[in-house]
């Protein structure tokens, strides 16, 4: 009996032993990485803990080979990236059908390890920007079996058909034989901690497909799952989805014209239901092996786009949300691409209806860092990532940018609690295209309006507040959080902050203001106490009155970001 017991505590402490990073015991959690909504935010959970993503998409082709990969770390890893977007292809994963080579997930998650850094593998499958391009040769080669969709005149596109129930199927099998094998080398240490599934999805060219399966579709019926959840939904639809709807008169029965209209929207939601359908059949078959958050990425609508084939029709844009819940309920993330101007305006359309907030491609440089700021501070995104940041991330042009990482990864923990509870905002200040040279942020009894700094001067020879010259390219913004002792804590750039009272009464003043930093462990590294010049930002006190301010004010650089800490006081 002793004997056997020995064993058993023999073959745990192995087991245990076996559980190390980097050299020390890992704890192993029962629950693995998900999305949990957390006071006020809904919030990445890793190992129990809210995760930050400060991300980098690489390019799609850099994850591919290790050799490549080797100067790349280090680079990433300097510039304040700690998650890496990476793609898992179906080619590399199965080149020979039913045999599986997961080497390239195995490289991925090793040195991802090394660096300290955690991933989000991109599973090219069936489509990349709507196109197929990265299945098996095997796949490419057998048209019979594997269907393609077709223009009105019958052509072929290079473009995997979403009614084709073969392909759906051996996706699936190789999404979710890379998901067991997930489980099996990483469920402890949780080094991968989303997927996306496919890439940009969306029929190019017209409205829908016109192959044969996609024609007896949408002659039939549309499906009773969708018209049962709009039915339940209704008074909660986007309007997009309610003025679909409305066009065939809002019925529950009848085919995809005589339900949504005869017209390219109907098409749309006919292609945003199959596209979702597929995707969430393989989705669901690699939650059931191993359970991790699932987002899909959108090719927005661009300025000149006309009608869905324009943009690949059926993706997960904006306009197309409500088909994808109803049809993808195992896909928890619709997240946008945004290269556009207007960051604010058109992630806004992301954030409704609960949806979580990430930002798998965008921008970096300046332009980036604000982009970044505005979604975490203003919509609690969960994180931001620029397309192809490893090409360029030790240049010049992204100094700011590599600040931004940098100084947000030191105050993460901060911002996710703020998050949570309600205590950050953020602004986002462009010269032109859009002008926005103003933006307000509320935060308990305060009014933060942060001015984009311009050479315009006024009465007194001080910065005016409104008007003046603005450079076209320049860009600012403001992280503000609300601090537990009622102090207020910002970082910015290329910017101006004066306070109002929320209330309306009374005038603001600065208490106490002080420059710092946080160093490598996340600690308060306080510098100069600022007074007199450095935030006496208007001398023209009568006017200043007038409106509502003391004439103090906080003044951040360009465009290196710096923090500063603020406590206010009440005057009448």
């Amino acid at each position: 009996m002793k004997k056997k017991s020995l064993i058993a505590l023999t073959v745990l402490s192995l087991l245990l032993g076996s559980c190390t990073e980097n050299g020390k015991n890992a704890t192993v959690t029962t629950n693995g990485p998900h999305l949990e909504k957390r006071g006020q935010a809904t919030q990445l959970i890793v190992k129990g803990q809210p995760w930050l993503v400060l991300g980098c998409e690489l390019g799609n082709s850099t994850s591919s080979s290790r050799e490549y990969m080797k100067t790349v770390w280090p680079r990433l890893k300097e510039s304040g990236v700690n998650t890496v977007l990476a793609v898992v292809s179906w080619e590399q994963t199965e080149p020979v059908e039913g045999q599986f080579d997961f080497t390239v997930v195995d490289n991925l998650i090793a040195d991802a390890r090394t660096h300290h850094m955690k991933l989000a593998l991109l599973w090219f499958g069936s489509w990349k920007n709507g196109i197929t391009s990265y299945t098996p040769t095997w796949v490419k080669r057998d048209t019979k079996r594997f269907p393609l969709a077709k223009t009105p005149e019958g052509k072929p596109l290079p473009i995997l058909t979403t009614l084709g129930d073969a392909t759906c199927e051996a996706d699936a099998k190789a999404f979710a034989a890379m998901m067991r094998h997930l489980k099996q080398v990483d469920a402890a240490e949780q080094t991968v901690i989303m997927i996306q599934m496919e890439n940009e999805v969306g029929l190019h060219g017209h409205p829908r497909d016109y192959c044969e399966l996609a024609e007896k579709a949408f002659q039939g019926p549309v499906p009773q799952t969708l018209t049962q959840w709009l039915a339940a939904h209704k008074q909660t639809l986007l309007p997009e989805t309610l003025a679909a709807w409305q066009a065939g008169g809002c019925k529950t029965e009848g085919t995809w014209q005589e339900v949504f209209g005869a017209n390219d929207r109907a098409a749309e939601v006919f292609m945003a239901w199959h596209y979702a359908a597929y995707m969430d059949r393989i989705t669901a078959a690699g939650k059931a092996e191993y359970d991790l958050p699932v987002f899909v990425n959108a090719w927005i609508v661009q300025p000149k786009d006309t009608r869905p084939g324009n943009y690949p029709s059926g993706g997960p844009q904006a306009q197309n949300h409500d088909i994808w819940r109803a049809a993808a309920p195992h896909i928890d993330m619709l997240s946008p691409d945004i290269y556009l101007n207007d960051f604010p305006t058109i992630l806004s359309l992301y954030a409704r209806s609960g949806n979580p907030v990430f930002i798998p491609e965008s921008r970096s440089g300046q332009n980036g860092a604000a982009n970044a700021a505005y979604a975490i501070g203003a919509l609690h995104a969960i994180g931001y990532s620029p397309f192809g940041f490893e090409r360029n991330c030790s240049d010049e042009v992204n100094a700011t940018f590599r600040s931004f990482y940098q100084k947000a990864g030191r105050i993460a923990p901060q911002i996710l609690a703020a998050q949570a509870d309600g205590r950050i905002g953020a602004a986002w200040l462009k010269g032109s295209e859009p002008l926005r040279v103003k933006d307000t942020i509320r935060l308990g009894d305060a009014l933060m309006v942060c001015e984009l700094i311009s050479s315009g001067m006024r009465n007194g020879g001080a910065p005016q507040l409104t008007g003046g010259t603005y450079d076209p390219e320049a860009m600012g913004y403001a992280i503000a959080m609300r601090e537990n002792d009622g102090s207020y804590l910002l970082m910015g750039s290329n910017v101006r902050v004066t306070f109002l009272p929320a209330d309306g009464k009374g005038i603001v003043g600065l208490a106490k203001v002080t420059e710092g930093d946080f160093d490598e462990k996340g600690q308060w590294v306080e510098g100069r106490w600022l007074n007199g010049d450095e935030i006496q930002l208007r001398y023209d006190l009568l006017y200043a009155v007038e409106e509502g301010y003391s004439g103090q004010g906080l003044n951040f650089g360009r465009p290196e970001p710096s923090f500063q800490r603020v406590e206010l006081f009440k005057y009448e």
